[in-house]
C-alpha cells in the first residue's frame, strides 16, 4: 500500500506542472484566469455540503485545496510568498485568536468567543497600521460576497456591539412594516421605491434568519430547489396530457403546482 502523500507533494506536483517542461496549461495561467475557478470550486464545495455527500466533499475540498496552491505557486514566483507561508499564517492567525485555547483567557460561550475575535481583529488591523474602514466594525466583510450572506454577516458584527432588535417578535413587526410599504410602492407605482422597499425586506428576512441561527442563503437556495422540482412536474404532467406549456393556461398550471406539492 502507498503511503498518504502529504502537503509538500501536493506543492511538489505544482512546482512539477508549472516548471519549464511541465504543463502548458498550467504553465499559462495567471491570478486573472484562476478567479473563475477558485469560485467555481468553493460553490462545487457549497453544493457537496448542501447534498450531504461525504464522498464529494472530499474530493471538492481537494479540488478547492489545489486552487490555493496553484495561487500560492503564482505568488512565489513572484516573491510575494508560499505555500508554506500561507499555512504558516493561518496557524499562527488561529492561535492568536483563540487564547481560551491555547493561552489563559476564558471564554463562557460561543457570543464571548466571537466579541473576543473582533477585538483581537481590530488590534491586530491597528498594529498593522490598516485603516480598512476607518476603523468600522463592519469592515473586512468581502464586497463580492452573495447578498444575502454579506446582509447576515453585516447584521452579526453589528449585533456584536449590541445593534440588534431585543426580540425576534421585534424583527417580524419590521418585517410587517416593510411589507407595508411594498404595497404602498406598488399602489403608487413607484419602481424606484418598490426596489428600495423591497430590499429592506429581504434585509429584514436576513436578520431574523440570522436571529434564529439559520442560513438566510441556504434557505433561498432551498426555496429555489423546491420550486425548480415543481415546476419540473407541471411540465412532466403537461406532457404526459399532451399540452403544450405555452397553452395550457395559469388555472390548470396552478392545479397542477398543487397536486405537485403533495
Amino acid at each position: 500500500m502507498a503511503s498518504a502523500r502529504t502537503f509538500e507533494d501536493l506543492v511538489e506536483i505544482m512546482n512539477r506542472l508549472r516548471d519549464p517542461g511541465g504543463c502548458p496549461w498550467d504553465r499559462e495561467q495567471t491570478y486573472a484566469t484562476l478567479r473563475g475557478f477558485l469560485i467555481e470550486e468553493c460553490y462545487e464545495v457549497v453544493d457537496a455540503l448542501d447534498r450531504s455527500d461525504p464522498s464529494s466533499l472530499c474530493e471538492e475540498l481537494g479540488d478547492l485545496l489545489f486552487q490555493i496552491v496553484f495561487l500560492s505557486k503564482l505568488a512565489r514566483e513572484d516573491g510575494a510568498f508560499s505555500a508554506a507561508d500561507v499555512v504558516e499564517g493561518i496557524a499562527a492567525k488561529m492561535i492568536r485568536r483563540h487564547p481560551h485555547v491555547f493561552g489563559e483567557a476564558k471564554a463562557k460561550d460561543a457570543a464571548e468567543v466571537l466579541v473576543r475575535w473582533e477585538e483581537i481583529k481590530k488590534t491586530e488591523k491597528r498594529d498593522a497600521g490598516s485603516v480598512d474602514g476607518a476603523g468600522s466594525i463592519l469592515a473586512g466583510i468581502p464586497p463580492a460576497l452573495p447578498s444575502l450572506v454579506k446582509a447576515q454577516r453585516l447584521g452579526s458584527k453589528a449585533a456584536r456591539v449590541g445593534f440588534d432588535w431585543e426580540a425576534d417578535a421585534d424583527v417580524v413587526l419590521k418585517l410587517d412594516e416593510e411589507i407595508a410599504e411594498i404595497k404602498d410602492a406598488l399602489q403608487s407605482a413607484d419602481r424606484r421605491a418598490a426596489l428600495e422597499e423591497i430590499g429592506d425586506a429581504l434585509f429584514t428576512l436576513a436578520m431574523l434568519a440570522r436571529r434564529l441561527d439559520l442560513d438566510a442563503d441556504a434557505a433561498l437556495a432551498a426555496a429555489n430547489a423546491k420550486f425548480q422540482s415543481r415546476f419540473m412536474r407541471i411540465e412532466e404532467s403537461l406532457r404526459a396530457l399532451g399540452i403544450p406549456i405555452e397553452s395550457a393556461g395559469l388555472p390548470l398550471m396552478d392545479r397542477l403546482w398543487r397536486e405537485s406539492k403533495d
